[in-house]
């Protein structure tokens, strides 16, 4: 892994922590990739019914095949792409630190802009996290199209983002991921599914380009309105790390809502700065 390097200011660190701040595309890591780009293609499972409502009997062998095998290809140390709540996403063992490279080669992702980390959840934030806000305000925004940024704790890999004592969190409102995250056992890296300056992903087409460096795409169907630009924002981004405070690094789809859930119903302040 490349030597830590620190953030420029508080924001900068918020920002990072996220994959939200500057840098050149296409560093190098070290490591190598998993799968070589020269793949005929990644295996392509799609999930019976809506794919983000648990699937009924008969169909359920099917969403049981699909969890089976994302979760053997993660443990494998492999990069999976996956649907989320917001956006398509590329996943991976956050512990595998070799799996970490191959997700910023494949990207074309600047080292400065380090990966979410996923859990299935609630319960798992206080494991990974060092958390300072009420259990409620987490249970109200999570399952949800939100990150929640907090200090990490030691039990994370040290290769996952190592320049940063920050991570963001992810918990996303689809049956699918959450399964997915609690039949893994542990903390998935989670970023989207394109190429890096590229628009994200809303459904599996739209990262062709990829897949001859995945093992496996999971196929949940179209997210959204593709024609809605809203559609591609991702996830609300907050930064909880300070006591009493809360700062919108990104607006992302759930901005109202949510800073309505942080001053009216937990006094939260904004922070000097934030996007408010």
């Amino acid at each position: 892994m490349s030597p830590a390097r620190p953030c420029k200011g508080l924001r900068a660190a918020v920002a990072a922590s996220v994959g939200l701040s500057e840098g050149p595309t296409g560093s190098a890591r070290s490591g190598r990739l998993l799968r070589p780009p020269t793949t005929p293609g990644a295996r392509l499972l799609r999930l019976p019914g809506s794919g983000a409502v648990r699937a009924a009997s008969p169909e359920r062998a099917g969403w049981t095949e699909a969890l089976r095998a994302a979760v053997a290809e993660l443990r494998a140390g492999a990069v999976v792409a996956v649907p989320t709540d917001t956006l398509y996403g590329l996943a991976c063992s956050a512990s595998c630190s070799a799996a970490l490279d191959a997700v910023y080669r494949l990207k074309g992702r600047s080292e400065a802009k380090p990966l979410a980390v996923c859990l299935g959840r609630v319960a798992d934030v206080y494991r990974y996290c060092h958390v300072r806000v009420p259990e409620g305000l987490l249970k109200d925004l999570l399952p949800g199209p939100v990150t929640l940024v907090m200090e990490r704790s030691e039990e994370l890999n040290k290769d996952l983002n190592p320049f940063t004592h920050l991570v963001g969190i992810r918990i996303p409102d689809h049956t699918f991921m959450q399964d997915l995250a609690q039949m893994f056992g542990g903390p998935l890296a989670l970023t989207s599914a394109n190429l890096s300056s590229q628009a994200s992903s809303l459904n599996v087409e739209e990262f062709q380009d990829l897949w001859p460096q995945l093992s496996l795409v999971i196929d949940g169907g179209p997210i959204g309105n593709g024609q809605s630009p809203e559609c591609r924002l991702g996830s609300t981004v907050i930064d909880l790390s300070v006591p009493g405070k809360f700062d919108i690094i990104r607006p992302g789809c759930a901005l109202e809502r949510t800073t309505t859930v942080l001053q009216q119903k937990y006094g939260l302040l904004p922070s000097h700065g934030s996007c408010l």
